[in-house]
């Protein structure tokens, strides 16, 4: 078990933190509460505690993640395509956000709010969107964002790598439903 927790974590710290929607910073490292809580989306994970990431990194033969802080990084393997960068930038004429659709329906209303992070994870196709919205229902819903006339209208938007842009918040105007 511990050898498939490893490997978890180092999928979701080395190679598509995006699919957690995890947002790593410059040196890689992420809050171990967020990671815990990304895992616990998958049924196999469910029960995950941080003593046991805390246990699976002590205890491996290759030290593969660091812990400090009440955060946790990988040391080393990175293929993410760069870091969670908030530079900002033109964004693509429309982006994709995955959710559930009870999500769905309070953002068609209220727009998209990053609740307890930085910012709103948006992805640049539908397969990105739907492995996201994976995590948070059965069955997701894909919604467009018209991320050129948002940028328009003065809505800013930050590149984090070749999957995921970022941004503060989109108003539900320009929002709407995946045909």
């Amino acid at each position: 078990m511990k050898q498939d927790l490893s490997r978890a974590v180092s999928h979701a710290l080395r190679h598509e933190p995006w699919v957690y929607e995890l947002e790593l910073d410059t040196e890689g490292w992420v809050d171990i509460n967020d990671l815990v809580l990304a895992l616990r989306h998958e049924a196999r994970w469910s029960s995950l505690t941080i003593n046991d990431i805390e246990e699976m990194a002590s205890t491996a033969t290759k030290k593969r993640h660091e812990i400090r802080d009440g955060r946790i990084r990988a040391l080393y393997g990175h293929s993410v395509p760069g870091r969670i960068l908030k530079e900002l930038a033109t964004p693509p004429v429309k982006l994709f956000h995955g959710t559930s659709p009870v999500a769905a329906e309070t953002i068609l209303r209220t727009g998209l709010l990053p609740m307890k992070r930085q910012y709103v994870h948006l992805s640049v196709d539908r397969e990105t969107a739907l492995m996201v919205g994976m995590r948070k229902a059965q069955k997701p819903v894909i919604l467009n964002v018209m991320a050129d006339n948002a940028a328009a209208a003065g809505i800013d938007f930050y590149q984090g790598n070749d999957k995921v842009w970022l941004a503060r918040r989109v108003p539900a105007r320009f929002i709407g439903l995946d045909a």
